[in-house]
């Protein structure tokens, strides 16, 4: 296919410059959002998790066991409990739970978690901790890159990932006219005897077009995450005095939790209403009040969940009613349909485990993209130079920088998170400490030693703190033996190990290129150096030499 050189070079330079301002942005937010499909696993390993007082026992709890446990409790801590309580039918053991400070909504440091549930002598035992909000921190870094501060009821950083998608479908659309008029020939060729660019280039592209859809899913659907409000508001222009959305009746009644209806007809109504879904999870809320909810949990394996995990069914928790929001089981019901189908296919749960796997595959290559897309420019573009260009070794550092340490921040909180856990009262301050603190430490690094050799040190670090996970495990496993760890803990350790090994080869490679003849460009030491001073003669030939 034939396209004129003139439209080539603008649609090259917009896709140039689009993914070098919105990639180091967007990296952080795919390769958190690799994590978050496995977030459960990553919190059951860093968690000292409730442990069941029947241990032996492995068939799901029946409803009668947690409805004799809700019974006892709201005859106890009723007052307590009315602002809001959970139920996780999923869980081997009944246990009910609820926030005594904070709320399940956003990211707090300082939410206190209780649990209830009933001991072999048939009394009550109750627990009030800090929630362990490590997971919930990794999906902060997938929705908002780790940007700080709110816009009205949203993070900041939110609004800044959505407009860097906006950058990043002009960078996808740009990308594939500049790749049409070679795409046949080169789609799948990975030319490694022409040299380490050309290759990084082959391998840019290809996996730049395999995963082409699965990238344009994502820029929409995280442009419309991102800016909802502003399209309903511009929507509700043409609805006049008429909402656009109906709210439920407020009742003048006042209900009470004493009179809460069983967990069977609770249950049996989400059934009734789409039987093909199985309830998992019972969240009251506002139970004292004239306007009481209750969310429930719903999977099912037959279609698409608007949830991360599960669709959301909203019911009036005393009269049972079916309240708006709630997935719709109607045929006909397009609008709902199509907001469930935007939703599912940016969290993948369409797919099940396979589905996991492979969005997890999927955002880490996304990422590599990114990061590989940003190096090659700056390669190229320093090569021209002979390394002389100042703006493109400052770019190279940030790159690195953002890149690499983003990730080794991630591993290093998981490692000091593990060590912390059983010893901190409240370890979500030693999470952000350590995160937001190891990675402005080696954006600084970068900037000071220079992309090649910050590069090359910063996967030596991540092989080693990818190592001393599993290491940790059996560390705490030796001195606290009843720690509780789920099975989802040996994967954890295995994939921590399998990264151990690939972050070693890759700074071997690129202590193989740093060591080579260059022509100045990313990879040269001498290049990349002089961003503090010149390079000694023992530095340019030496990349592990002291700081």
């Amino acid at each position: 296919m034939k396209v004129r050189p003139d439209i080539l070079r603008t649609y090259q330079s917009l896709h140039t410059w689009t993914g070098i301002t919105a990639g180091l942005l967007l990296f952080i937010g795919f390769y958190a959002g690799s994590l978050t499909m496995f977030k459960h696993e990553l919190q059951q390993w860093i968690t000292p998790a409730f442990k069941p007082i029947n241990q032996a026992q492995q068939e799901q709890t029946k409803v009668a066991d947690w409805q004799l446990l809700l019974n006892k409790t709201r005859t106890l801590y009723g007052n307590e409990m009315a602002a809001g309580f959970e139920l996780d039918l999923q869980q081997p053991e009944a246990v009910i739970r609820w926030y005594s400070q904070g709320s399940a909504r956003d990211l707090h440091m300082d939410n206190k978690l209780v649990q209830v549930w009933q001991g072999q002598d048939g009394q009550l035992q109750k627990t009030e901790n800090y929630e362990n909000q490590f997971a919930d921190l990794i999906d902060y870094l997938h929705r908002s890159a780790g940007i700080a501060g709110e816009i009205g009821h949203d993070q900041a950083g939110v609004y800044v990932l959505g407009i860097a998608a906006v950058l990043y479908f002009l960078a996808l659309v740009s990308g594939v006219v500049v790749l049409l008029p070679t795409l046949v020939k080169t789609f799948f060729a990975l030319r490694k005897d022409k040299g380490a660019s050309r290759f990084w280039l082959d391998s840019h592209n290809l996996v730049g077009v395999a995963s082409l859809p699965f990238h344009f899913i994502i820029a929409w659907t995280v442009i419309g995450f991102a800016f909802h409000d502003l399209i309903y508001d511009g929507i509700s222009v043409f609805y006049g005095d008429k909402p656009l959305f109906q709210a439920p009746a407020r009742s003048s009644q006042t209900f009470h939790i004493q009179s809460l209806p069983p967990l069977e007809q609770h249950i049996a109504a989400a059934k009734a209403y789409s039987p093909e879904h199985q309830p998992v999870k019972l969240s009251f809320m506002r139970l004292n009040s004239p306007a009481p909810a209750l969310t429930v949990q719903m999977i099912s394996t037959k279609g698409m969940m608007r949830g991360p995990e599960a669709d959301y069914l909203f019911m009036q928790p005393y009269t049972l009613k079916i309240q708006p929001f709630t997935f719709s089981n109607k045929d006909g019901a397009s609008y709902s349909n199509f907001v469930m189908g935007l939703f599912s296919l940016h969290f993948g749960t369409y797919a099940g485990d396979f589905g996991r796997w492979g969005y997890f595959v999927m955002g880490l290559l996304g990422a590599f993209l990114f990061y590989s897309g940003n190096l090659l420019w700056l390669d190229k573009r320093m090569k021209k130079s002979a390394g002389a260009d100042r703006n493109c070794q400052l770019m190279a550092a940030l790159t690195i920088g953002v890149c690499l340490g983003s990730v080794l921040a991630v591993v290093l909180t998981l490692f000091i998170g593990k060590l912390l856990g059983s010893v901190l009262t409240n370890v979500n301050y030693a999470y952000l400490w350590c995160y937001y603190l190891s990675f402005v430490l080696f954006v600084a690094y970068s900037f000071w030693r220079g992309a090649a050799i910050a590069a090359y040190h910063g996967l030596l670090f991540l092989s080693l703190a990818c190592a001393l996970l599993p290491v940790t495990t059996g560390y705490i496993l030796w001195q606290l033996p009843d720690w509780y760890t789920a099975s989802a803990s040996f994967g954890v350790d295995l994939m921590a190990s399998l990264f151990a090994g690939v972050f070693l080869l890759a700074a071997r490679k690129t202590k193989k290129r740093m060591l080579q003849p260059t022509d100045g460009g990313v990879w040269s030491i001498q290049a990349s150096a002089p961003l503090r001073s010149t390079p000694s003669t023992t530095e340019r030939s030496n990349p592990d030499s002291a700081p």
